[in-house]
């Protein structure tokens, strides 16, 4: 995949799982977000919106580093954490980040004993994540990256105010909304909880 600066491991599992091109989501944002901005990223289903997240999560991050969880990503369902968690699995073969999925079908005690064993990269629903974070009393502020992804879908089901709890838990990150559309709800919560982000709109 031809994108400037890309981490050479990350540029190796793209190949070896067939992405040896970035579509328009992928090579319009790369920069922005490889730069730490905040932003809202619309694209339609199915353009590859999880692999965008899962490949810039790994560029910024690059590899294990500390205990704390440094990237926050929230999906809808828990079959949407499965599929990102196995999608770290595939691009982020070569830089071994520890990744977990959490969700409400899991055991909580066990999700937080994995994450206080060292964590990259947590993945979760909204209702799980706040459970997590308010029970267990984690430190928020080494997360660098909070990511939602169907953030309007999110928004539409009133998780707003579960996400705008969470983010403001969190002191300095880079903030990212990817949506299929984007709503008015979407647009209010980036007004509230984002810095100058920049709005990106696929075909």
């Amino acid at each position: 995949m031809q994108l400037k600066k890309i981490n050479p491991y990350l540029q190796k599992a793209l190949i070896e799982n067939g992405l040896t091109e970035a579509n328009e989501i992928q090579s319009e944002t790369f920069s922005t977000l490889k730069s730490g901005a905040d932003a809202v990223i619309q694209s339609p289903n199915g353009s590859g919106k999880s692999t965008t997240i899962v490949l810039n999560v790994i560029q910024r991050l690059e590899k294990p580093v500390g205990e704390s969880t440094r990237a926050l990503i929230i999906v809808e369902t828990k079959e949407k954490v499965m599929e990102v968690v196995e999608l770290f699995q595939k691009l982020g073969n070569y830089n071994d980040l520890r990744v977990i999925g959490a969700h409400e079908k899991g055991d909580i005690d066990y999700d937080k004993n994995q994450i206080s064993l060292g964590m990259d990269v947590l993945i979760g629903t909204p209702t799980k994540i706040n459970d997590m974070f308010s029970s267990a009393g984690f430190n928020m502020n080494t997360i660098k990256m909070f990511v939602v992804d169907d953030a309007d879908v999110l928004f539409r089901n009133r998780m707003d105010a579960i996400i705008l709890r969470l983010s403001l838990s969190v002191e300095k990150t880079q903030r990212l909304f990817f949506c299929s559309t984007i709503t008015e709800r979407v647009e209010i919560l980036a007004d509230k909880i984002m810095i100058e982000p920049v709005f990106f709109e696929a075909e």
